[in-house]
């Protein structure tokens, strides 16, 4: 019998978001005007805890208005990881500021906090905080260096709906910071994002800057300053609304899974891979994916050809920063050296982990990793 395709991600769309939809359809408030968008911003920011929320396009759109909201520009240097998705370095690049990397720490993932303040010179004016795959930035010595060197925080939450550090929401613990709304984010609005701050001013100009830089108050269609059409659609909002009514039974849903996996995958840490960890004592992984690290990158080639075979959908982790073609031909980063980060782009990938993830999934995924490895 051929085996039934486990996607990498399947997203749970089973609760008002069919309703909502509707309602945008039947009223006509399917642009970027329309009452769900400021219903969606005041409930998402409201529950992280934040006075300020600014819906947009998507996390990467999100990135590039809080960069410029911060007057980031030519002659700045911005810390953020090695490894991490492309955006966060792009959105620097773009603006015509420098990243300087930092290194991973090779049990959480996330940026090696030690070894960020060798990093910081007098050009440095911001540090990105990315959160990444469920485990959060130690954030207290971050926000410390970043008080004594007088630097913005940019904190990264795209992959941490509902995560905690120390009991306070990520994405509430920076000076502005950005959601992605992708399909395998604990909320999702199929495309989209948020930037959320406590400034007024800040907020303010983030909402001017996704709007092609629109005079709030003055005649239509004439410019002072450049912007871009940054903006979500109430389609979108309604959407992310139904998901947010659900957000604290999503991160069950995950949180379960995620155990399970550690539970049956166990066996793998005694030939060598590395499974993510469970709890770093100031938060409780939310396992927004189940990441492995296969002991080199031939095993991981091989371990996701078999499971492809399978129909067992994976992915690759983030390629590093310091690697990028894009960056290299530019100049950036000549003869640096990101050892973890680069481990960890080699030989790590992850697993079927979206919130339609059903338990005999989960146990059909690890019996066949189990056979690969034996």
């Amino acid at each position: 019998m051929t085996p039934q395709p486990i996607p990498v991600n399947t997203p749970l769309l089973d609760g008002n978001e069919l309703k909502y939809l509707t309602e945008c359809i039947q009223t006509g408030w399917i642009s970027s005007e329309g009452p769900f968008i400021n219903a969606f911003e005041t409930k998402f920011s409201s529950y992280i805890g934040c006075n300020y929320g600014i819906a947009v396009s998507n996390g990467s759109a999100a990135l590039d208005i809080a960069i410029k909201a911060l007057n980031i520009g030519a002659g700045d240097e911005v810390i953020m990881p090695a490894f991490t998705i492309i955006s966060p370095a792009q959105s620097v690049v773009t603006a015509g500021a420098t990243p300087v990397l930092v290194d991973s720490d090779p049990q959480t993932w996330n940026m090696d906090i030690d070894q960020l303040e060798a990093k910081i010179t007098p050009r440095t004016k911001a540090i990105v905080v990315v959160h990444i795959y469920g485990l959060p930035v130690d954030m207290d010595p971050v926000l410390a260096l970043a008080k004594n060197y007088n630097l913005k925080v940019i904190e990264d939450a795209a992959e941490m709906h509902g995560q905690t550090y120390k009991g306070k929401m990520c994405g509430s613990l920076g000076d502005i910071s950005i959601f992605s709304f992708y399909p395998n984010k604990h909320i999702t609005t199929g495309e989209g994002g948020m930037l959320l701050t406590n400034d007024q001013e800040l907020a303010e100009r983030c909402k001017k800057l996704r709007n092609l830089c629109f005079e709030p108050n003055g005649p239509r269609f004439i410019h002072y300053e450049l912007g871009w059409n940054y903006r979500m659609t109430n389609l979108q909002a309604a959407l992310g609304l139904a998901q947010l009514e659900r957000i604290e039974e999503f991160i069950k849903i995950k949180r379960k899974m995620g155990t399970l996996y550690q539970e049956k995958l166990a066996f793998l840490t005694d030939k060598g891979y590395q499974l993510p960890l469970a709890d770093v004592g100031y938060a409780q992984n939310i396992y927004w994916i189940f990441g492995l690290v296969a002991p080199d990158q031939h095993t991981k080639e091989e371990m996701v050809k078999y499971l492809a075979v399978q129909q067992i959908g994976t992915r690759p982790f983030f390629w590093a920063m310091h690697e990028q073609p894009v960056f290299k031909n530019m100049g950036f980063f000549k003869d640096e050296q990101y050892p973890v980060a680069e481990k960890l782009a080699r030989n790590g990938f992850y697993i079927p982990s979206g919130l339609g993830l059903k338990e005999e999934e989960i146990l059909t995924v690890t019996h066949l990793i189990k056979d690969f490895v034996y």
